[in-house]
């Protein structure tokens, strides 16, 4: 079943529309979530948490790519599992080490205190990340949205562990002057 089909059962209010995505996308969301989850179960629980979610969220939106949705719904819900379970103790996942390296980047920005400023500064780094060659920008991408191991995005990409790290230091530089450019302070 395509994907509009699916976000169509939803729109219906068809129930047949959880067992279709969860079909095409249960392995993709459980990835993303175990990557950033220790457990097995609680990454099972954020997946089953998703698909409630996107009930409840179509309609009344309609995404334009249902993948991309579903995978930011498992992601912020793993992110909010994991917080809750590591309020101070944090382990030895990626999570942690990929939080790190960015911390150069936004240390200054992730206290905005309004939600205006929030929003623009998601919008420019949004502008920051399309201005960006495909491979940087989904290097970037797997390793700070998804939270992908070095090894495995250079294994994606056919490249050496080294390369990625390379890619994703000068790409933080980039991050780190663009949003210079722009008045926030780091």
């Amino acid at each position: 079943m395509n994907d509009s089909q699916i976000i169509e059962l939803y729109w219906n209010r068809d129930e047949s529309a959880i067992g279709e995505t969860d079909k095409k996308y249960g392995p993709y969301c459980f990835s993303v979530a175990r990557r950033i989850l220790t457990s097995q179960e609680d990454a099972e629980e954020c997946v089953s948490d998703t698909w409630f979610r996107a009930w409840h969220s179509m309609p009344p939106q309609r995404p334009s790519r249902l993948r991309a949705f579903l995978g930011k719904i498992t992601r912020n819900l793993s992110f909010d599992r994991y917080r809750a379970d590591t309020a101070e103790k944090r382990g030895g996942r990626e999570l942690p080490l990929a939080l790190s390296e960015l911390e150069p980047c936004v240390a200054g920005t992730v206290s905005v205190e309004s939600h205006l400023e929030q929003q623009e500064l998601e919008a420019s780094i949004g502008r920051f990340l399309r201005s960006l060659p495909d491979r940087e920008r989904n290097v970037f991408l797997r390793r700070y949205f998804y939270v992908e191991s070095t090894k495995d995005i250079a294994r994606q990409y056919g490249l050496k562990e080294g390369n990625v790290l390379v890619i994703l230091s000068r790409t933080r530089t980039k991050l780190r002057k663009h949003l210079e450019q722009e008045g926030y302070v780091i």
